[in-house]
Parts: C-alpha cells; structure tokens; sequence
C-alpha cells in the first residue's frame, strides 16, 4: 500500500482540472540556457532551467515542452513509479523535441527545478525522477538545495519529469543505481573501444566493491574516475550526441548521467 504525505491529502480529493489552465510562460535564454515558469492550476508552479554543455537550435518550440496537471494517485502513474515513491507535485513536465527540429546538443543536459511549493528540509525525500514517454520513472537527481526547493538532474536525451517522494532505503537505491549503469555501460559496449570499456567496467566493479564493504568515500571516488573517464574519451571513442532526429545514441550523456545520480545517492 502506497502512503501519500500529507501535503498531498487535499490534492488527492480532487479530478484533473482542464488543460486551459497549464501555462508555460515566456522563455529567457542566454548562451547554452534555456529558463522558463510553468504551472498548473491551483498555485502550483515550477521554474525551470534546462543547460547544456553545447547546444545549437535551442528553443522553447524546438524543446517541445508541454506541462499536465496529474491526479497522484492516478493508478497508471503510479504503476509508471517504483514501490514506495509517489508524486509530490501535481505537475508533470514533459521536454518532448519534435523530430523535424533543429535541437542537437553534444554530452549532458541538465534540468533544475525550482518550485515553492515544496519546502527543503534536512534528509528530504523529494528526488527529482525522469521515465521515457509512457515508461518508468526513474531517479536522475544529481544535486538538491533549498529555496524552496530545487533540485538538478542531468540526462543524456529527453523525457517526462516528475519531483516525488521517495522513501525507499538508501541501499536499495544504491544497488538498483549500480544494476542501471551496469546495464546501461553493458549496451553499450559495442560503441567504444574494447580497452575503454574494460577501463570503465573495472572501475564500476571497483566502486560497487568499496561500497559493499562499506568504503562509501572510495566508492564515490571511483564513480568520479568513471566520469572523467567517459568525459576523456567523449566525442572520440564514446558517441557524445543527441539531435531531434533520434538518429543518435548519446553514450556518454547517458554514462555520465547514471553515474552522477549514483554519486549523488552514494554521498547522502
């Protein structure tokens, strides 16, 4: 059984409401920025910065954003979310690039949201999750603060996002973070070279061991050394491209951002 917090009580009693309400305000950018507000109806709203290390055609039109306004306890959305996570937003941001765009970009992008909506406290489960259309969410948070609160999640292409409430032990999440990267470096083994790839599993191998032999700083100073890794050998020998034409894999965002969110979860 799922618990919501009670912040989310009132929220729960009611229906969507119709879409003429969801706003997405007038973009600022500037350089490889791109800032936004949106909301839903209700008062709730969310300011959104979406960065990159190198961009070309950035746009609002050309990032495809659109904001909806959920139910939290809609049985479909939370099929969508693991065991014991739930929205804390009623507000899912959906960055869906259209593919006869002109947006392409080179390494990560970063996504922070800001919302006052939701308050900071000291050892919060508001985590920041993403899922590919339609499919299952999953934690990309990077980095969390205060005011009110916000968080920064990075991805190597683009989704739906959702802040949520996740209250599963740490070391589940931990372990199910090392089984994506491990995934995720495994798929894409036939992208780079032999020799990268033994490097990078070396050192995925080397962390999961310090951690489980709870040498949590030596776990965390191996994910960086996979990072700088990827980044050393991005461009060259690891594809480092995204574009709306889905006609790329974009190995090393997806690499870097599996490990920072597993960096992050290792240093709470």
């Amino acid at each position: 059984m799922r618990s919501l917090p009670a912040l989310l009580v009132l929220m729960v009693l009611c229906a969507a409401l119709p879409a003429a309400g969801q706003t997405v305000g007038t973009p600022t950018i500037s350089g490889s920025s791109l800032s936004v507000t949106v909301s839903v109806p209700g008062g709730t709203s969310v300011d959104l910065t979406l960065s990159f290390e190198e961009v070309e055609g950035l746009s609002l039109s050309g990032l495809g954003l659109s904001v909806q306004l959920i139910s939290p306890t809609n049985p479909a959305l939370l099929a969508r979310l693991p065991s014991s996570v739930v929205p804390a937003l009623p507000l899912l941001l959906r960055i869906e690039p259209p593919a006869t765009g002109a947006l392409s970009f080179h390494g990560l992008a970063t996504l922070e949201v800001h919302t006052h909506n939701l308050q900071y406290t000291a050892n919060t489960p508001l985590r920041l999750f993403s899922a590919p259309l339609n499919g299952a969410f999953k934690d990309i948070t990077a980095e969390i603060g205060a005011g009110s609160y916000r968080a920064r999640g990075t991805t190597g292409g683009f989704s739906e996002f959702l802040i949520v409430s996740d209250t599963r032990a740490l070391a589940q999440v931990i372990g199910l973070k090392f089984d994506r990267l491990e995934e995720l470096l495994d798929a894409y083994e036939g992208d780079m070279p032999g020799s990268v790839y033994d490097d990078l599993e070396e050192l995925l191998e080397d962390a999961r061991a310090a951690y489980t032999a709870g040498a949590k700083n030596d776990a965390i100073q191996e994910i960086g050394d996979f990072i700088e890794l990827v980044e050393e050998h991005s461009g060259t020998d690891i594809p480092e491209v995204w574009r709306s034409a889905r006609d790329l894999d974009n190995v090393a965002g997806y690499l870097r951002a599996g490990a920072m969110t597993l960096r992050f979860s290792l240093s709470r």
